[in-house]
């Protein structure tokens, strides 16, 4: 048990050194600025201020049956216009989710005095931001689609995201072997492939705002990726989508057992009961329902 608490305590200790360190060089925020964005109120927080929703919500958004359809208008109606990016990505294993909390990492293009002002006392590159990471983290990177030169990982680093996560990758920028990295499970969007290090790029920020195509992606957004697109939610809302979707689901299941029974008109069920009686049954099962699917 000491041995175990030493090491859990080291490597909080790494995690906070790695990150003064990225602090004192590039551009990101400090908890307190994260902490007054409103999407994140009330959520627990990182100690590099990041909210982080739950992982038993993440857990819920990963084995329930939704889709980037059936959140989009609850984000939109929040006032979130723009949260979704479905256009030009091509999907690492398409068949897998991919759920997490968004770690943001932003590139921008070389020039000599930027370099000088960003790398004036240590290299930064991918692996600063790369050993940064947590379980449950996605890593967001801003590489302004770039192609070639413009590759976040191969397959060695890439496994090690995915070991050290269990999540994913959201690439505006290329990866490489592909076969490899596919073999693991991992599921990624990214916008190509180009056998070649990662050059002509300078990293300037982490977890700071970044565009991802037509996105702002804040830190500790969720992330939800599947054949579709990808969903950033604010942090926010994402309980609440999980448990409105799971009341819907049971409504739907409720109704489908009531046409089972074959007494019943679909008008008497279907949009919402008329019998009072009814109404109050299929509260009940909406409510048990929900109850059964508490963590």
């Amino acid at each position: 048990m000491r041995r175990n608490a030493w090491q859990a305590a080291a490597a909080a200790c790494c995690l906070l050194l790695n990150a003064q360190t990225a602090r004192a060089q590039l551009w990101t925020l400090s908890p307190a600025e994260l902490a007054k964005a409103n999407s994140g109120a009330g959520l627990e927080r990182f100690p590099d201020g990041r909210p982080k929703v739950a992982d038993a919500v993440l857990a819920r958004l990963r084995d329930m049956d939704i889709a980037i359809e059936d959140m989009i208008g609850q984000i939109r109606a929040a006032g979130y216009t723009s949260q979704f990016e479905g256009e030009r990505w091509k999907v690492l294993n398409p068949q897998k989710k991919l759920v997490g909390r968004a770690f943001t990492v932003q590139f921008m293009p070389s020039r000599p005095d930027l370099t000088a002002m960003l790398d004036g006392r240590a290299r930064l590159r991918n692996q600063t931001a790369i050993d940064m990471l947590q379980a449950g983290d996605v890593a967001v990177v801003d590489l302004f689609g770039k192609h070639e030169g413009g590759t976040f990982v191969g397959d060695k680093l890439a496994y090690y995201v995915w070991k050290t996560t269990g999540t994913g990758m959201v690439i505006d920028g290329s990866m490489f072997y592909l076969r490899n990295i596919e073999k693991t499970g991992m599921p990624a969007f990214y916008r190509g492939t180009h056998p070649s290090s990662l050059t002509g790029a300078t990293l300037t920020g982490i977890n700071i705002p970044i565009r991802i195509g037509g996105v702002t992606v804040m830190p500790g957004d969720v992330v939800f990726g599947d054949r579709d697109g990808i969903l950033f939610i604010p942090p926010g809302l994402a309980g609440k989508i999980v448990t409105d979707f799971e009341a819907t689901q049971a409504r739907f299941e409720w109704i489908k057992k009531k046409f089972d029974e074959g007494k019943w008109k679909s008008s008497d069920i279907y949009g919402r009961p008329r019998d009072p009686a009814l109404v109050k049954e299929m509260e009940e099962y909406i409510r048990n329902r929900q109850q059964n699917r508490q963590p």
